[in-house]
């Protein structure tokens, strides 16, 4: 008989009060009080700008939210109610959509193209373009509106011309050194001798993008969706440099706003336009969120 079928379990009630135990019991509770806590923070000031969004002007204006939690209970619609009857609201959101959707599938098809080549093929200065493209994004936004503006007037890209056009290279440009980054760290994690076999059976550069790839990348791929699309549809001041905020073109988060009277007056419509604009967000979110844990852990190990 070997030592090794001799030993019994232990069973956890019976387990002795060791330093090694004791160490990992606190560190497990230390961790779950952290996370915990770090909801809390999270949790709470988005739970605070709900119940504001039910309280009227006076109440708001006078005391804190966690007030309206305690009787009497004053709570009311009329912010809602003011928000769904600001004109140009239908065409906003349209215009978010208009934005928003192309603004983040190009700069996608383009970042899985561009993360193969820099993960998967060799050619002259790989790494120094590589690292110049990350170098980007250090390169504040607010640094790039006066040169992309003089020459999209100059090349005729305007809102009045050619619509959304201008808005979508845009963020093409913002979105693209993270979006590649991203996917280069998953794809250089991918097992080399998918590629090797590939290669033996006679698969060209496109086929193994696309039946290798591409399906492996799936949890990379979704995350990067969730990033860029939140990104673009919370977006207020690029939007708003690039197209304006006439009710023709602007945007959701530009016609909320403008909500907001010039000597802000009416501030309390906000916390209801919040919550109508996280609405699309939200949706995006739960329906890609089993991918996200995945994604946002691309290349942090690499098996």
């Amino acid at each position: 008989m070997t030592i090794a079928s001799e030993r019994v379990a232990t069973p956890a009630a019976e387990r002795p009060f060791t330093p090694e135990w004791l160490g990992q019991v606190f560190s497990k509770g230390l961790l779950h009080v952290a996370v915990i806590g770090i909801t809390l923070v999270w949790i709470v000031p988005t739970l605070g700008l709900l119940v504001s969004s039910f309280r009227p002007l006076d109440q708001f204006s006078s005391s804190g939210w966690w007030t309206a939690l305690s009787p009497p209970f004053k709570f009311t619609l009329d912010n809602y109610t003011g928000v769904l009857d600001a004109s140009n609201l239908g065409q906003s959101f349209f215009n978010s959509f208009m934005i928003t959707i192309p603004a983040t599938v190009i700069p996608v098809t383009i970042a899985a193209f561009a993360a193969y080549a820099f993960s998967w093929m060799k050619f002259w200065g790989r790494d120094m373009f590589f690292l110049a493209l990350v170098g980007l994004l250090a390169v504040p936004l607010q640094a790039t509106f006066v040169p992309i503006l003089t020459t999209f007037v100059n090349l005729g890209l305007t809102p009045e011309n050619v619509g959304f056009v201008g808005l979508w290279l845009v963020h093409t440009g913002y979105g693209l050194p993270f979006a590649i980054y991203l996917l280069a760290n998953f794809f250089r994690a991918l097992p080399t001798d998918l590629f090797e076999s590939a290669e033996i059976d006679g698969a060209g550069t496109l086929t193994v993008f696309f039946r290798i790839v591409l399906p492996l990348s799936v949890p990379a791929i979704a995350s990067l969706i969730i990033f860029q699309f939140l990104w673009i549809w919370n977006d207020y001041l690029v939007a708003l440099v690039y197209v304006g905020g006439t009710p023709e073109v602007a945007p959701l988060t530009v016609t909320l706003a403008n909500l907001v009277g010039s000597k802000g007056q009416d501030y309390q419509l906000l916390t209801a336009a919040a919550f109508f604009s996280m609405i699309v967000p939200l949706i995006v979110f739960f329906s890609l969120q089993r991918y996200f844990v995945r994604g946002i852990l691309a290349g942090s190990v690499k098996g």
